[in-house]
């Protein structure tokens, strides 16, 4: 697998455009990895942990990478446990926890997302546990933090969404308010319009 590692880096070496399909099979690889026997999908997850780690494709191709319960797969969790693996035995874990939580790149850092999920707490635990259990737990430390954080920053929301419905309530108030004098004032007008045109007839 190391010396189609190497070839298929030098490929994109000599040619560019090799580095473009390589990202997109990625994305069709790991879409498909669940059809893979057990071998075929390591050398896969080799031969793709040599490419990122070298940075002969770019770290965006994880933005397929959906790691929470419902959209992984016993095979595609097994695939992210042989790539994250072996690119931290090449790097070293702290090289691979400064790519993965502090990329240079904002297109990376957003396509990294997914596969450290902050969206709920349920996705957020997931993520713990998975690299926890494959011992890759130092990847965790920011979900974690944000875990902990979690119920603070829901009540801020909650509290947010209460102050701006309490302010929607207040501009409709006041809308209708204005809405009632000016149709009041109508009224007073045209009460005034009918009086005096009552005295006008009786004289």
């Amino acid at each position: 697998v190391k010396f189609y590692g190497l070839l298929s880096q030098r490929i994109c070496l000599v040619r560019p455009a090799y580095t473009e399909a390589f990202a997109s099979s990625f994305d069709e690889q790991y879409k498909t990895v669940h059809r893979f026997e057990t071998n075929h999908l390591r050398n896969v997850a080799k031969l793709f942990a040599h490419l990122l780690q070298t940075s002969t494709i770019p770290w965006t191709v994880f933005r397929c990478v959906y790691l929470n319960e419902d959209d992984t797969t016993s095979s595609s969790r097994i695939f992210i446990k042989l790539l994250c693996q072996d690119m931290a035995e090449s790097l070293g874990m702290q090289e691979l926890r400064r790519r993965f939580l502090q990329p240079e790149d904002d297109n990376v850092k957003e396509s990294l997302q997914n596969m450290f999920p902050v969206d709920n707490p349920r996705n957020t635990r997931f993520a713990i546990n998975f690299f926890t259990l494959i011992g890759l737990g130092k990847l965790t430390d920011d979900l974690r933090e944000h875990l902990k954080n979690a119920p603070k920053l829901i009540l801020q929301q909650q509290q947010a969404l209460q102050k701006q419905t309490k302010g929607d309530d207040d501009d409709d108030s006041s809308s209708s308010s204005s809405g009632s004098s000016s149709s009041s004032s109508d009224s007073d007008s045209s009460s005034s319009g009918y009086d005096s045109d009552t005295d006008t007839d009786s004289r």
